[in-house]
């Protein structure tokens, strides 16, 4: 007889959650039992959540599915002393509970993904206590360049430092550890060294087309915020710091195509969607501004908030073409890009020339693919997004669509079965 073996996936936000974080324990937890491994979820209790819930996205878990939840401290007391993270506000409930489960019962891995980032300090006692290795998952870098940009004595510059410090530890009894990108796999082992290659591999998150099939069988989720007299190129993601740049170019670009073909930019809304990644950031423009300095704000639909899953998806599928924007750092891999394929809209697309994403986009085709270097050559890329935004809204078919094949090895199907390929060598 086969041995049922069962891997606890500590993420703390998870579906109704419609945070970007919940969508790899989501994918592991729907198809991880096709790779012969049984999940259990340990996450936070969906009330203790700073956001509304999304009850759609949370329809896409399999009801079979066993989910543990534990409770936090209220943001709105702790928010009085600076903290917010939900894994700190959970971080007695979540360690008490995931000791609990592993002395009751046999659980033969567990993986930790973040972010949040501090569960994964759990590491440092679950092997040694219990004997049951642990997968570390880093949907981000836990270190950043970004946060070692920020002054050192604000609230950013200090969480740096407290990454720098923390994440050592929380490697070290890690029996393997995965990101989105080789590229975020190689400064993790330039800031360890002693980090074993050979227990890395570079997952992404992947997009899951049955994500599809529900809008397909339920049209009309949410009202539409696409004016169908214009043509609409819609980006839909949070605008990140390091992402300035970019979206500076790709309006200077919108500049030039109204300058030479002032008839059509009128035609034009780019819609940026979700910009400040959070639920109720109405008046955070970051958008906007840089429209109005470029004058071409009244070409611009800049919403804030972020969208429902289901919501977001539906504005894709109903865009006439999809811009997407990636960021300066080369490791940035845009998890959106892959439910954005599956879409089938043609795209723009503007990532630094050693982004996993943009290696995927050019091998996909389907779409306008621009890449820049560094600084001086994102700089010199003006015309080129012109040309393509031109091309994008007048012959959008002429792009054909991306090759679904070149998407299979990121289905969040495949990249279960590497993970569960990953748990077998754990024994």
């Amino acid at each position: 007889m086969t041995v049922s073996r069962t891997v606890l996936i500590v993420s703390p936000y998870f579906p109704p959650s419609n945070l970007a974080c919940v969508h790899r324990a989501r994918h592991l937890a729907n198809h991880l039992p096709a790779a012969g491994w049984t999940p259990v979820v340990l996450c936070v209790d969906d009330r203790f959540y700073e956001q509304e819930p999304d009850l759609l996205l949370g329809s896409l878990v399999s009801p079979d599915l066993e989910i543990v939840k534990v409770p936090a401290l209220q943001a709105r007391m702790t928010r009085r002393f600076g903290v917010g993270d939900l894994s700190l506000r959970a971080w007695s409930a979540l360690s008490s509970r995931a000791a609990d489960l592993l002395s009751a019962r046999r659980i033969d891995a567990v993986l930790i993904t973040g972010s949040p980032f501090y569960p994964m300090l759990m590491s440092r006692w679950i092997e040694p206590k219990f004997g049951v290795p642990v997968v570390l998952d880093f949907q981000d870098p836990w270190v950043s360049a970004w946060g070692a940009d920020q002054k050192r004595l604000s609230k950013a510059g200090l969480s740096h430092q407290l990454a720098l410090r923390l994440e050592g530890p929380a490697l070290r009894k890690a029996r393997f550890v995965t990101s989105v990108s080789e590229r975020q796999n190689q400064e993790l082992a330039a800031r360890h060294s002693w980090l074993d290659a050979s227990r890395m591999a570079a997952l992404p998150i992947g997009g899951d087309s049955g994500d599809l099939d529900l809008l397909r069988a339920m049209p009309g989720i949410r009202q539409n915020r696409l004016d169908p007299a214009m043509i609409n190129l819609s980006y839909v993601g949070t605008a990140l710091p390091r992402s300035r740049r970019l979206f500076r170019a790709l309006l200077k670009g919108l500049a030039e195509v109204r300058g030479r073909q002032p008839a059509l930019a009128a035609r034009l809304r780019l819609h940026f969607i979700g910009t400040s990644n959070q639920a109720d950031g109405g008046d955070t423009f970051s958008i906007l501004p840089l429209a109005e300095a470029e004058g071409v704000a009244d070409l611009i639909v800049e919403t804030p908030q972020r969208l429902a899953y289901a919501e977001a998806l539906q504005l894709m599928a109903g865009s006439h073409g999809l811009l997407l924007v990636g960021s300066e750092e080369a490791h940035y891999t845009a998890s959106k890009i892959y439910p954005a394929l599956l879409t089938k809209r043609p795209y723009l697309s503007l990532f630094h020339h050693l982004s996993s994403a943009h290696a995927l986009l050019a091998a996909a085709g389907g779409g306008i693919n621009l890449s820049f270097p560094d600084a001086n050559g994102l700089a010199g890329l003006s015309p080129e997004i012109a040309a393509g935004l031109e091309r994008l809204a007048l012959d959008p078919a002429g792009l054909g669509q991306a090759r679904q094949d070149c998407l299979e090895p990121f289905s969040a199907r495949v990249i279960a079965g590497r993970y569960g390929a990953i748990f077998d060598g754990l024994r």
